[in-house]
């Protein structure tokens, strides 16, 4: 289950904006908020306890903040797909190699922890199904050809699973776990808490959302 959630997350977002051909993505910014929310909260509950057990704290903490930055330096190319924002021209009939290069990394990235620590997955999955449905409408409503944009998807949707299979294999990767799992927080942090701060746009009061985000941090506490 844990190579065929991630994939199922992303082909079905995708197959659901074929089929329903859904518009408006700002729709869908209560389960943006709600995936950001659950994203953090497991985090914290389950990532950042395994990290600091029996390691110097600020060697871990140096790794975490590297996670952070190297995702600040991933979004000059994705333009903040990750947390929903597709910045990039419609007109253009160019594939985005830079979109798809960043956002695979980042997918390769999340996949490395679930090796050892199977729950994030419903962390990473929650996160996967709001970004692959704007993503899959940013791209069928682009230039590119439908061919293209399936690919484009399919190649998305198997980099977190391709990161989970390393992890399991590859024993240079396994010996320094804790450290990947370390730069894999900063990552998740960066991410969830942008998406946070964006659903509260303009720093108004906003009930659902509130609620939306509470709901996440509760369930991601009982699992």
């Amino acid at each position: 289950m844990i190579y065929i959630l991630p994939v199922l997350g992303v082909l079905l977002s995708f197959l659901f904006v074929v089929i329903a051909k859904p518009q408006n993505k700002e729709n869908f910014k209560l389960l943006l908020a709600f995936s950001g929310s659950f994203l953090l909260a497991l985090t914290i509950f389950e990532m950042l306890p395994e990290v600091y057990n029996g390691t110097d704290p600020k060697t871990i903490g140096v790794f975490v903040m590297l996670g952070i930055l190297f995702q600040i330096f991933l979004e000059f190319f994705s333009k903040g797909a990750e947390h929903g924002h597709v910045h990039i021209s419609k007109d253009s009939l160019n594939f985005p190699w830079l979109l798809f290069i960043s956002l695979c990394l980042h997918s390769l990235l999340e996949g490395l922890p679930i090796s050892s620590n199977d729950t994030i997955i419903y962390g990473i999955l929650i996160h996967k199904i709001p970004i692959a449905i704007i993503l899959s409408i940013f791209l069928l409503d682009s230039k590119l050809k439908p061919f293209h944009s399936a690919l484009f998807m399919v190649l998305f949707a198997i980099m977190t699973p391709l990161g989970t299979f390393l992890a399991h294999t590859i024993d240079i990767l396994a010996t320094y776990a804790t450290f990947l799992n370390a730069l894999v927080i900063g990552v998740f942090l960066h991410i969830s808490t942008v998406i946070l701060f964006e659903s509260s746009e303009g720093h108004k009061f906003n009930l659902r959302k509130l609620l939306v985000i509470i709901f996440g941090v509760t369930i991601a506490y009982f699992l």
